[in-house]
């Protein structure tokens, strides 16, 4: 039987060097995309909502090729989708409601809030900053 080798170990070591050089890059790019992300989210959340904006982090896995981006404020979903008549989707309460408001110290009468997104407007552009990057490593 006849043994048919193909490469060899200068191919193998510059397999090897090339890809530490595309896991650099894929790291540098995740590591990007999640500050930008970050940084996209915080910019586009309320003015009002400084709690908000500052719950929102990203933590990056130990080995670099995993970052997850996280909204730390409860009421974040509200502020995205809207609340009651403002619902996106019409997916809120139809009629009104009273609450307390410390703020004021009162109870208020509303029908709701109007969406802010913030959250997926900053994921798509994210989105599009990856895939642009990811593109250039095939070059």
């Amino acid at each position: 039987m006849t043994i048919i080798r193909f490469g060899s170990k200068e191919l193998e070591r510059a397999i090897n060097k090339w890809s530490e050089k595309i896991e650099k890059e894929v790291k540098r790019i995740i590591h990007e995309t999640a500050m930008l992300i970050q940084s996209e989210a915080r910019a586009l959340a309320p003015e009002s909502s400084g709690f908000l904006r500052q719950s929102i982090v990203v933590d990056t896995s130990v080995d670099g090729l995993t970052a997850l981006i996280s909204v730390g404020a409860d009421y974040g979903i509200y502020i995205e989708y809207g609340t009651g008549i403002y619902a996106t989707n019409g997916n809120g309460r139809k009629d009104g409601w009273v609450f307390y408001d410390e703020r004021y110290g009162e109870f208020v009468f509303t029908k709701g809030m109007k969406a802010h997104p913030y959250w997926f407007p900053a994921i798509e552009i994210g989105r599009k900053y990856y895939v642009q990057e990811m593109k250039k490593l095939g070059r």
